[in-house]
């Protein structure tokens, strides 16, 4: 009895040519039959890109055809390693799905998929997936994975396994990389050019693109999961500050959530989006430093990054292998907390106290279960009485991790009350609004940061007035954000191929007359040197330096604050 036929063709085509498909090995047609669809449709992002590159037509054509055959063969290729009873059609599935998903947000918000933008997925929590669902994606997902997995699913494909299955499935791999070196040969100065020129398409690949970021991900931090972490600071003792001091030092690191710096009014925006923090910088206690580069372009980059011993080209970029800057700090003695009002902390705060707003949401500022970056400030005083009292006689550096402007719900990331700019997009699917629309939707986000920080450095002021701390704040954005332009929304481009929306963030730094003293900073010296290059790599550094926290970790050549402490 004959393997019933996956695809049903016959049904489709002319009867002349039914007999010889059906004397096509059924395995031969499911494999060749997805890997065509797959390069074809599933990679008509990628054929628009280059169909829309200058050029003589009669050249573009030829680098869709070659790079066409090439990503067929090599899709076929996996495909027939994975022609396995059970297995063929529950991972061909997944693959036609994931290679829909790519379809779509590279359609939409020209996202493409490489190892920290898959890492990144992988850590989106519900609220986040939430905010991606649309009735476009499910549109996309069933023009692109609907035709093939009906045809896959309507009708059983019996896969014999043994020796016989092997030596056919070895044979298909064959053919189908002899395939993939023949595109190579034919086209080798076209598409070498092509992946010279344009590197970003390489992560347009679809799923190839998914499949790669996968095994580099497993590869990269699986072998953390099993190995434990270097200790970093084992040497790390407070300062000769701490044994004169008349108040504990209290310092707030906000870690704020796709601000970028082009749209922050302190850095020469056009709109005041940072009112409140202006009227702190006129007042001469507010100091912006307005070239300041991310780490990475993703939160589950960039957070881990900030606080790392390690800079960017050392490493600091990589899934962790060492303590970070918290663990220090809680072993010099200090009281450390984590506040989180985002999908977690990335790994950062496993090791100090930590809380989540939605664990105890605030009525008023968490609607729907989301909560406003406004719910870290609720119970604040109680939560820093609750910390072990000899840690805290010491000294506490608090950490809050905003929603921030974290898209594309930009429109979620303000209450009603706080939108100085509109008309807003309300939309998820970002390229419907108009672009007022989203930008206006983004500045309100940014203008309820500074509300946020407002009222945080007030609570501060407040501390420090009443003498219970010598309090200080530094805000830094984890990464900016790709608002439309050149066809780019959100963020995660691969770092090398980034814009500079997506790489310079916003940075601010407050501290009380107390803190100051103890620190001896000089303000006008700060002031003087806001201009001046700084990066994610300096901040594990600084906030060492400016805890007063000994160790041979701390490098004072990456301490920002260090020559305005020496002229303080």
């Amino acid at each position: 009895m004959q393997t019933p036929f996956p695809f049903s063709f016959p049904r489709f085509l002319p009867s002349a040519t039914a007999a010889p498909l059906n004397r096509v090995p059924r395995a031969a047609v499911a494999v060749w039959g997805l890997a065509l669809w797959l390069a074809l449709v599933g990679n008509l992002p990628l054929w628009q890109r280059i169909d829309g590159m200058s050029g003589p037509l009669a050249h573009r054509v030829a680098l869709i055809a070659g790079l066409g055959s090439l990503l067929t063969g090599a899709i076929a290729a996996l495909l027939w390693l994975l022609a396995w009873p059970r297995v063929f059609r529950p991972v061909a599935s997944g693959l036609l799905l994931v290679a829909g998903a790519n379809s779509y947000f590279m359609w939409r918000y020209g996202v493409v998929m490489d190892p920290t933008m898959l890492a990144s997925t992988l850590h989106t929590d519900t609220r986040e997936v939430r905010d991606l669902l649309s009735w476009s994606l499910l549109t996309v997902l069933l023009f692109v994975a609907g035709p093939p997995l009906w045809a896959l699913w309507r009708q059983p494909l019996v896969l014999r396994g043994g020796w016989h299955r092997a030596g056919r499935n070895a044979a298909g791999a064959l053919a189908a990389f002899a395939l993939l070196i023949l595109a190579v040969l034919i086209n080798f100065q076209g598409l070498a050019s092509l992946m010279r020129n344009h590197k970003d398409l390489r992560y347009m690949a679809n799923p190839l693109n998914s499949v790669y970021a996968a095994v580099r991900v497993a590869a990269d931090r699986l072998p953390h999961q099993v190995r434990p972490l270097r200790p970093v600071g084992e040497d790390a003792a407070l300062g000769a500050s701490y044994a004169r001091q008349a108040r504990p030092p209290l310092l707030l690191l906000v870690i704020g959530e796709t601000a970028r710096a082009q749209n922050f009014g302190l850095d020469g925006y056009a709109r005041d989006t940072t009112p409140a923090l202006a009227r702190w910088q006129s007042r001469g206690e507010l100091v912006n430093f307005s070239q300041v580069r991310s780490c990475g372009t993703n939160t589950l980059v960039s957070v881990p990054c900030l606080f790392s011993p390690l800079t960017r080209a050392q490493g600091g970029d990589q899934p962790a292998d060492r303590e970070n800057l918290l663990d220090v700090l809680q072993r010099a003695g200090l009281a450390v907390l984590w506040l989180d009002n985002q999908a977690g902390c990335k790994g950062v705060c496993e090791r100090v106290p930590h809380a989540y707003t939605n664990e105890h949401p605030v009525p008023l500022l968490c609607p729907g279960g989301e909560c406003l970056d406004e719910a870290m400030l609720d119970g604040l005083d109680a939560r820093l009485e609750a910390l072990d009292p000899v840690r805290r006689a010491r000294g506490v550096v608090l950490v809050m991790h905003q929603m921030g402007s974290h898209g594309p719900a930009y429109a979620s990331r303000s209450p009603e009350g706080a939108k100085p700019f509109l008309p807003e997009c309300r939309s998820n699917a970002l390229p419907e609004c108009s672009h007022e629309e989203l930008v206006n939707a983004y500045d309100n986000s940014i203008a309820y940061t500074d509300r946020f920080l407002d009222r945080t450095l007030r609570w501060l002021r407040t501390r420090a007035e009443h003498g219970r701390n010598d309090t200080g704040l530094v805000y830094v954005s984890d990464h900016g954000e790709s608002l439309g332009e050149n066809g780019l929304y959100l963020h995660g481009l691969p770092y090398a191929l980034a814009p500079d929306q997506q790489t310079h963030v916003p940075m601010v730094a407050w501290f009380s007359a107390g803190l100051r003293e103890r620190a001896g900073l000089s303000m006008d010296c700060l002031r003087a040197r806001s201009a001046e290059p700084l990066s994610h790599d300096h901040f594990f550094h600084t906030v060492l330096g400016l805890m007063d926290v000994n160790t041979r970790a701390h490098q004072p050549a990456l301490d920002a604050l260090a020559p305005c402490a020496a002229a303080g």
